[in-house]
C-alpha cells in the first residue's frame, strides 16, 4: 500500500509544477504528516523531491526527473483520453485502475501535451444509458469482467424465461448497449450472447490447477467482438419483427416513420415501396412494415396521427378506427 502511494506521489508531482502538502494529502487520502514522511523516504531513495518553504511553498521535483512518453502528437494524446468510459469502468470494478493509468500517462506526457486530458473531458462525454431509465449495475458484473480479462472459464446459472439453467462458459467479451450489459461467450463450441442481469450465480469453472480462480481457456484469436456483436444485433432485430403491417403514408408520414418504429425496418419498407411503384397521384406511399407485434405497432404508429392510415391487418385497422373516434370525441362535442 505504501509503495503504491509513493509511486502515485511521484506521478502527481510529475504532472504539476508543484503541490502543497494539503493538496497531496487530499489526493493521497493521508495526513500532511504522512506526506512529509513519504517525501523524506523518496529523498532518501534518490528521488529529487524539493520542499519550498513558506506560505506559497510546496513540493516539486527537480532536475527534470520524469519518464516521458515520446512520439505522441496532441491529437493522439487527446484520443487516448477520449477512449475512457467512466461509468462502464466503474461498473466493471476498474475505476481505480483506469484512474491510475490516466495519471501515469499524464505524468509521462511532454509538458505541452499535459492539458490533453482536461481538454477532452470538457469537450466530449459519453452517457451510455438510455433516456428515462435508471441504470442498475448487475451485482455479478465485476466477477464476470475479471474472468473476461483473465480468460478464465466460469460456471454460470442463467434465467431463460422462467427456467434457470446452468452453463459452462468461456467469457470472450462484454458489451454495453443502451445501459444494458451483455456477455459474449463460447459454450459447447458455439458463441452466444447473454444478458448479464439475468445471471443468478457465477463461479469459477473448469477443473484446472488454478485453484478457485477457474481454469483458463485458449482464446480464439480470430474472434472479433465488434463484428460478432454487429452480426448478432442485426439478427436479433430481424428475429423480433415477426408480423407485417400495411399502411398508407403521406409525404410527412414517410419522413416520420423511421423515427416512430424500428429504423432499419422502416427504411427498408419505404425503399421497397418506392421501387415497386412509388407514391400514388396524391403523393401517398403504401408500405408493408415489419413489426414486433400488433400491440407494439399500435403503440408506435399512433405517433403518426393523420399522416398514416393502417390498411391491414383488419384487427389493427379496427383499433386505430376506434382510437380515432375516441380522439375526435374529445375535441368535437
Amino acid at each position: 500500500m505504501r509503495a503504491a502511494r509513493l509511486i502515485k506521489m511521484v506521478l502527481l508531482l510529475q504532472t504539476r509544477p508543484s503541490m502543497t502538502g494539503a493538496e497531496l494529502s487530499r489526493e493521497l487520502e493521508v495526513s500532511e504528516r504522512t506526506v512529509a514522511r513519504d517525501v523524506l523516504s523518496l529523498s532518501e531513495a534518490g528521488v529529487p523531491v524539493y520542499a519550498d518553504r513558506g506560505r506559497a511553498g510546496g513540493y516539486r521535483l527537480i532536475g527534470g526527473y520524469r519518464t516521458r512518453l515520446t512520439g505522441l502528437a496532441r491529437s493522439e494524446a487527446e484520443a487516448l483520453f477520449l477512449s475512457g468510459l467512466p461509468s462502464a469502468l466503474r461498473e466493471m470494478g476498474l475505476a481505480d485502475a483506469a484512474s491510475a493509468a490516466r495519471l501515469k500517462v499524464s505524468a509521462a506526457l511532454l509538458p505541452e501535451l499535459r492539458d490533453a486530458a482536461t481538454g477532452v473531458a470538457q469537450r466530449f462525454h459519453l452517457d451510455a444509458p438510455a433516456w428515462y431509465q435508471e441504470p442498475e449495475t448487475p451485482a455479478l458484473l465485476p466477477g464476470i469482467a475479471d474472468a473476461v480479462w483473465d480468460d478464465r472459464r466460469i460456471t454460470a446459472r442463467y434465467l431463460r424465461k422462467d427456467t434457470e439453467v446452468e452453463r459452462e462458459l468461456e467469457p470472450y467479451g462484454l458489451v454495453l448497449k443502451a445501459g444494458v450489459w451483455y456477455l459474449a461467450a463460447r459454450t459447447e463450441g458455439d458463441y452466444r450472447v447473454y444478458r448479464v442481469d439475468r445471471f443468478t450465480a457465477v463461479a469459477p469453472g473448469g477443473t484446472g490447477t488454478t485453484g478457485d480462480t477457474g481454469e483458463g481457456f485458449t482464446r480464439d484469436t480470430s474472434f472479433d467482438l465488434p463484428a460478432f456483436w454487429a452480426e448478432r444485433a442485426a439478427q436479433f432485430a430481424r428475429s423480433i419483427l415477426r408480423e407485417r403491417v400495411t399502411l398508407r403514408l403521406s409525404p410527412a408520414g414517410v419522413r416520420q416513420l423511421p423515427y416512430v418504429t424500428e429504423r432499419a425496418a422502416a427504411r427498408e419498407a419505404i425503399a421497397q415501396a418506392q421501387a415497386a411503384g412509388g407514391p400514388d397521384e396524391r403523393g401517398r406511399l403504401t408500405v408493408t412494415l415489419a413489426v414486433e407485434s400488433a400491440d407494439v405497432a399500435y403503440a408506435q404508429l399512433l405517433a403518426l396521427g393523420p399522416e398514416g392510415e393502417i390498411l391491414a391487418p383488419p384487427e389493427l385497422r379496427a383499433r386505430f378506427t376506434s382510437a380515432a373516434r375516441r380522439t375526435a370525441a374529445l375535441y368535437y362535442r
